[in-house]
């Protein structure tokens, strides 16, 4: 009997040295299990040291993507990185919702790790309006949700308010990262508005300039875990935990001459 894969589609941009964006959802869809489709929405000049420029892909070419792999092979689950545009959130929003899409989760990628925007501000407004309602889980880090909430997140305060104040009226869940806290131990918070609940999820801060395209890496690992059938807590506590490892394991190497990437083989290279 002929058997099926697991597919999750990545709808982000492309990055050339390989850490983060498409590159990295697709090593971790592979790492995971999944079968990894894309739709590149932009090629991006970088590199480990920073961002050199942004080459928007046609709004109606990476619809044109989308549904190519939706109208095919379809998707079990998918993930939604860079969305440099307006009218960009727009046609991915109305292509998702037009092949009824919800099994999402959305990193609104707007600033890479080495401190480059990645996202236009008149973006933001849609994708808050348009794009997030429509989204299983959204994984903020705190600077990307200030920018969304429009204020400064008070870091020694319960995160768990910010996480509900982000959720549309308890209609999407939302993963808190708290990665710019400071301490040993950081705690993310999910409330996941399936089910009304706030988790707590501490994990040790790793000593490691190797952070390139964490946040991808991450938001693509629940996403596998998704496509996989896992419930929505068990899939983001097995993703936090891919990632602590492959931060652990890739800290070891030396890549580029900036901030390297995570070792998203390593429990197969280790």
């Amino acid at each position: 009997m002929s058997q099926r894969y697991k597919i999750a589609l990545s709808i982000a941009g492309s990055d050339p040295s390989g850490g983060a964006g498409i590159q990295a959802d697709l090593k971790t869809f592979s790492a995971l299990g999944c079968y990894g489709a894309t739709a590149i929405t932009a090629v991006v000049d970088e590199n480990t040291v920073g961002v050199s420029g942004v080459h928007p892909i046609p709004v109606d070419f990476v619809v044109g993507q989308i549904d190519s792999v939706l109208l095919d092979i379809g998707s079990d689950a998918v993930k939604i990185g860079m969305l440099h545009a307006k009218s960009l959130i727009q046609g991915v929003s109305e292509v998702l919702f037009r092949y009824e899409q919800t099994n999402i989760v959305l990193d609104p990628v707007m600033v890479a790790t080495s401190g480059d925007e990645l996202m236009q501000q008149e973006a933001v407004d849609t994708l808050k309006e348009v794009l997030i309602p429509q989204v299983r889980l959204l994984t903020p880090n705190i600077p990307e949700a200030e920018v969304l909430l429009g204020q400064k997140i008070d870091t020694k305060a319960d995160l768990a308010e910010y996480a509900r104040a982000l959720s549309c009226n308890r209609q999407v869940s939302v993963l808190l990262k708290a990665g710019h806290v400071a301490g040993e131990v950081l705690t993310d918070v999910l409330y996941n508005a399936e089910i009304d609940k706030v988790l707590y999820l501490p994990s040790p801060r790793i000593d490691t300039q190797n952070t390139h395209g964490t946040g991808c890496t991450l938001s693509s690992a629940i996403t596998a875990y998704l496509a996989l059938g896992l419930p929505l807590n068990q899939a983001v506590q097995r993703g936090k935990d891919y990632i602590t490892r492959v931060l652990i394991a890739g800290a070891k190497y030396t890549i580029g001459k900036g901030h390297g990437p995570v070792h998203h083989f390593a429990d197969f290279w280790e």
